[in-house]
């Protein structure tokens, strides 16, 4: 059984109205992917230093699939609008 893939981001979102463009049209390729949100914003604490203003963690049922979802032409059309409108640390890893 393959172990479950998770992007983990943290961004400090800089332009609210295009990073709704992301928003909007990251939902295909998530959709196609199986992607579920464990973390999607919401109200955080950051005790040790800045993180950024949102966070979000996504698992797919696989790494590769997470891998997959990243490089697809949908998500990589997707990806302009985050990377005009915000800054941050993004990671994919394999979990449990």
């Amino acid at each position: 059984m393959s172990k479950k893939g998770y992007w983990i981001a943290l961004v400090d979102v800089t332009d609210p109205e295009t990073y709704k463009k992301y928003i909007a049209a990251n939902a295909a390729p998530f959709a196609k992917f199986g992607a579920k949100f464990p973390v999607r914003a919401g109200q955080y604490s950051n005790p040790e230093a800045p993180t950024g203003n949102r966070h979000v963690v996504v698992e797919f049922d696989s790494y590769e699939t997470a891998l997959a979802c990243y490089n697809s032409p949908e998500y990589q059309e997707a990806l302009k609008y985050r990377l005009a409108a915000s800054t941050g640390h993004f990671v994919i890893v394999e979990g449990a």
